[in-house]
């Protein structure tokens, strides 16, 4: 992979830009980028998970299951539980970027509206 750290634009290959369309596409659930952002606060169980995300136990599996078959999280087990965590902290990096993101822009049009003020 190409060094862009000096601002300078590199090519892409398509193998790199399907990669990123599936983790992108992965995030693009409602439901599984919340688990990642509640996965990003600390490790948790499945049933935790659920209760956070206001869903239930075998939905929060099923995709629980798809991001560990991604690499964007993996489990270990504790006890009884299986607890659920982060693997890549890069994703977790992307996701609290877009969050600010999204907040200082809805804050900014909520002011626009003259809503808050």
């Amino acid at each position: 992979m190409a060094d862009t750290s000096a601002g300078a634009p590199t090519c892409l290959s398509p193998e790199l830009l399907q990669d990123m369309a599936g983790t992108f596409g992965l995030l693009s659930a409602t439901m599984r980028l919340h688990i990642v952002w509640v996965l990003a606060q600390g490790d948790r169980d499945v049933g935790t998970i659920a209760a956070q995300v206001g869903g239930t136990v075998p939905t929060v599996s099923h995709h629980l299951a798809k991001l560990k078959l991604a690499g964007l999280v993996r489990s270990r087990r504790e006890g009884r539980h299986q607890v659920y965590l982060v693997d890549d902290p890069h994703i977790v990096t992307i996701v609290r970027q877009m969050v600010d993101r999204m907040r200082d822009e809805s804050a900014v049009s909520r002011r626009r509206r003259g809503v808050g003020a």
